[in-house]
């Protein structure tokens, strides 16, 4: 039986246009990109033991995680086939095939990860997505995205409905009074030494720790 999804945009991703995201991104110079990208946003972080990552596609940000931090434990929730295919080619990682949408019963980490995933979901379920995220981690979180002061939708390689900017950060400060701002930070796309997108990223902490 094929799996039902609560939105269009697990359904975009969960096919073809996954599956050519994923052979896109399984890249030598990607995978230097987003060690640049998480060496800068965990470099206020301490004693990562643990680490999920929602929407990991082929795994490069674990992967560069494993590197930066040796001997952490490492899991990842993906919803395209093709994707977990590759991830379950990297060692020692624990891959769940799922939506950052699902209510799983998951275990409490030490980071909470979400890059380039959040500008993909429709603002009605982003409140289940922050709320999954938030229950995930006993400590950090760190998102990636592109910022907006103010929500828009953004054409996306030619489709409606698939990209949506905001502050999703301040969504989240504003939604759990316990979580506070450790750092932030900004990916500028003509920056030829990152070789990354206009990514901001912000690392927050649950304050009674």
């Amino acid at each position: 039986m094929a799996k039902k999804f609560q939105s269009e945009q697990e359904v975009f991703w969960a096919g073809s246009f996954g599956d050519e995201y994923t052979i896109r991104n399984d890249t030598k110079e990607l995978l230097l990109s987003r060690k640049t990208l998480l060496n800068r946003a965990l470099k206020s972080s301490s004693k990562l033991e643990s680490v999920i990552e929602f929407g990991a596609n082929v795994g490069l940000n674990l992967i560069a995680v494993k590197d930066l931090i040796p001997g952490v434990a490492a899991t990842a929730v993906e919803i395209n086939s093709s994707a977990i295919s590759k991830l379950k080619m990297i060692d020692d990682v624990k891959v769940i095939q799922g939506s950052i949408l699902e209510s799983n019963k998951i275990e409490m980490y030490d980071l909470a990860m979400v890059i380039g995933v959040l500008i993909h979901i429709a603002p009605k379920y982003l409140p289940l997505a922050y709320e999954n995220i938030y229950r995930a981690t006993r400590r950090y979180i760190l998102i990636g995205e592109y910022y907006s002061r103010q929500p828009e939708e953004v054409s996306y390689r030619g489709y409606k409905n698939r990209l949506f900017k905001r502050d999703f950060a301040g969504e989240m400060l504003d939604k759990y009074t316990d979580l506070r701002l450790v750092d932030y930070g900004f990916f500028y796309h003509k920056d030829e030494s990152s070789n990354l997108d206009d990514i901001t990223w912000f690392l927050m902490e649950k304050a009674d720790i």
